[in-house]
């Protein structure tokens, strides 16, 4: 059987806004050799923390501020020969370019379809969580279709509400599990599709 260790690592294009906290933790997968890729390109949609520690990392970083029209995030992506783009806290719109539909992933803080949609990020999705009384929570992996929060389920990884828990209380133990989950989605979907997709850049 094929090693796949022994094949160049599929390339990942990871989309930010924020600190880069989820960026760090695919690096140190990568690094400890649990993750096989390559985080080859930094798009982010302000300058932020994310974006200063992917260049203190040498990974090639670019701001693109607003909704990235789908060609243009489509010439980027091919450019550098992206097999996947991972979406990491970033907080604009997809428009997901034609030749990566099904290529986009992303991770939310909490079960889909529940607390999800328009203006549900960070701290706004714990708050919710608690509003609702709800007794579980945890992230999801889903694919990209151009509606926040709304693509194909990957998988899910839960964790208890608690009664004292505050947003950031749950948020710390929301984000243990997407440590986990993100990684262990990724490894299922580099293996199916390493390779960058086929389509023009047109």
């Amino acid at each position: 059987m094929t090693d796949p260790t022994a094949q160049p690592p599929p390339r990942l294009a990871v989309l930010l806004s924020g600190s880069g906290r989820t960026l760090l933790n695919l690096l140190d997968e990568i690094h400890a050799g649990r993750l096989h890729a390559e985080i080859a390109l930094v798009i982010a949609s302000r300058e932020c923390l994310g974006a200063e520690r992917a260049r203190e990392r040498n990974i090639p970083c670019e701001v693109l501020p607003g909704r990235i029209p789908a060609q243009t995030l489509q010439q980027r992506l091919q450019s550098a020969r992206i097999a996947w783009g991972v979406l990491a806290g970033y907080l604009q719109l997809i428009d997901v370019p034609p030749a990566y539909a099904g290529r986009i992933v992303n991770i939310h803080p909490a079960l889909l379809p529940r607390h999800g949609g328009p203006g549900m990020y960070g701290h706004r999705v714990h708050q919710a969580v608690l509003d609702a009384g709800d007794t579980e929570s945890g992230c999801t992996v889903h694919l990209v279709d151009g509606e926040y929060d709304h693509g194909q389920t990957i998988l899910q990884r839960r964790c208890p509400v608690l009664p004292a828990d505050t947003p950031d209380t749950l948020a710390a133990r929301v984000f243990e599990q997407e440590c986990i989950a993100y990684p262990e989605a990724l490894r299922t979907l580099l293996r199916a599709h390493p390779e960058p997709p086929a389509g023009d850049t047109a």
